[in-house]
C-alpha cells in the first residue's frame, strides 16, 4: 500500500463476522488482544465490544476493537482500545518492523477517526487508548493527554522470536539458563487442551493467588479465554504424576505471543518449573511463526525479576493516552471513591 498523503478521507464500519476480522487482525500484524474472542471474553462480563474497521477508498488502513464500559452518573459511559488500533503498514514492510504501527500518517489519521466515532457514537466519560506501539511513536491526536490510570502497564519484556533458541537462552541469566536445561526433572511440560486440565490448572492459579494475596475471577473467566480465544489461547502447564504444578497462559495472534497468566504451586517449585514452562511457551510461539513475546509488564516484585531473567533488555511502549468527552473526565481521574473502584476493577480485567 503507497503512503497516504494529507489530507486523508476515511471512513468506519462495524465488523460482525468473527472470520472476518480475525482474518484482518492478523494480516495486519495486530496484536492478541485485538482478536474477536478476547471481545467475546470481555463481552460476558460489563463491556461491549465494536469492532471497528476503518477504510480508505474500501481499502482497510486500521482496525480497533473498542471496548466499551457503562459507568455511573454522570460519567456514562468509558471506551478502551487494548493494544490498538492496529494500523496498515506499506508493501514490502516485515512484520516485525511494524506491528501494527503504519507510518505516521496513516497513524494520525486512523487514530483520530477512532477517537471520533467513539465520541459521537458512545460518548460518555472519555477514551482510553494503549497502543502495541514502541515508546517515541509519533502522534498527532486531538485532544490527547496523558492517562492518569493505565490498564496495561507499559514498560515490559518483549523477546525476539526471530532469534534462533541458542541466541534465546544466551540472553538469560546463569540460574533460568540452567533451569531451562536441566530444570523440570520428573515433569511433563505441555500444552493444555481440554477444559477439564484448565480445570485443574486453575487449582495451581487459585494456590498461587492465595500464597501472594492477589484476587482472581470466577473460573468461567478464564475458561472463556479457553473457549472463546480457542486456538489463539496458550496455555503451557508442567505436569508432575498427571497434575499441573506451574503454567504460563498467553494469548497469540500472528505476530505476537502475549502472557496473561502465571502460577506455581509447592511441588512446581521444588522441580524447578517456572523456567522450562515459560521457555515451552517461548517455544511454541517461534516455532507457529510468531516474531515477539510479550511478557505483559514489568513492576517492582519477584515476578518481575524472574521475567528480567530471560534478557538483559527492557521495552517500553507509548503507555495510556486518554482524550476526554464531557467535563466530568477530570473528576473521573482524581478523587471520585466509584471511579477509583472501577479502575481497580479494569486492572483486574473484569
Amino acid at each position: 500500500m503507497p503512503a497516504l498523503s494529507e489530507p486523508i478521507t476515511l471512513a468506519v464500519d462495524v465488523v460482525t463476522e468473527p472470520s472476518t476480522w480475525d482474518r484482518e487482525v492478523l494480516a495486519l500484524g495486530g496484536h492478541p488482544l485485538q482478536l474477536w474472542g478476547w471481545g467475546e471474553v470481555k463481552a460476558a462480563g460489563s463491556w461491549r465490544a465494536h469492532r471497528l474497521r476503518v477504510t480508505e477508498d474500501g481499502t482497510t488502513v486500521g482496525l480497533a476493537q473498542l471496548l466499551v464500559r457503562p459507568l455511573p452518573a454522570q460519567f456514562k459511559a468509558l471506551s478502551y482500545v487494548p493494544r490498538g488500533p492496529v494500523v496498515a503498514h506499506h508493501d514490502g514492510e516485515t512484520a516485525q518492523a511494524v506491528f501494527g504501527v503504519g507510518d505516521s500518517a496513516t497513524r494520525n489519521a486512523v487514530t483520530n477517526t477512532v477517537v471520533e466515532w467513539a465520541r459521537e457514537n458512545v460518548g460518555g466519560v472519555g477514551i482510553t487508548i494503549e497502543p502495541d506501539w514502541p515508546a517515541g511513536t509519533q502522534l498527532d491526536l486531538a485532544g490527547r493527554r496523558h492517562a492518569a490510570n493505565h490498564i496495561l502497564i507499559p514498560s515490559t519484556l518483549i523477546l525476539d522470536l526471530t532469534q534462533q533458541p541458542d541466541e534465546l537462552q544466551a540472553a538469560m541469566s546463569r540460574t533460568t539458563r540452567s533451569d531451562v536445561r536441566k530444570g523440570g526433572r520428573g515433569i511433563e511440560v505441555r500444552r493444555v487442551v481440554t477444559e477439564d486440565e484448565v480445570r485443574a490448572v486453575l487449582t495451581v492459579y487459585k494456590e498461587t493467588a492465595e500464597r501472594a494475596g492477589f484476587a482472581l475471577h470466577a473460573d468461567k473467566y478464564y475458561l472463556d479465554i479457553h473457549n472463546k480465544l480457542g486456538e489463539h489461547s496458550v496455555l503451557v502447564a508442567a505436569f508432575a504424576d498427571g497434575v499441573p504444578c506451574a503454567f504460563v497462559w498467553c494469548v497469540a495472534s500472528a505476530s505476537t505471543s502475549f502472557e496473561l497468566y502465571g502460577g506455581i504451586n509447592d511441588i512446581g517449585r521444588k522441580a524447578r518449573a517456572n523456567a522450562p514452562v515459560k521457555w515451552h511457551a517461548i517455544e511454541l510461539a517461534r516455532q507457529a511463526g510468531l516474531v515477539r513475546y510479550d511478557m505483559n509488564g514489568l513492576l517492582n516484585d519477584g515476578v518481575s525479576d524472574f521475567k528480567k531473567s530471560f534478557a538483559q533488555h527492557t521495552d517500553e511502549l507509548v503507555g495510556s493516552i486518554d482524550v476526554a468527552f464531557s467535563r466530568w473526565y477530570t473528576t473521573w481521574n482524581n478523587a471520585l471513591p466509584t471511579a477509583k473502584r472501577v479502575v481497580r476493577k479494569l486492572r483486574g480485567n473484569g
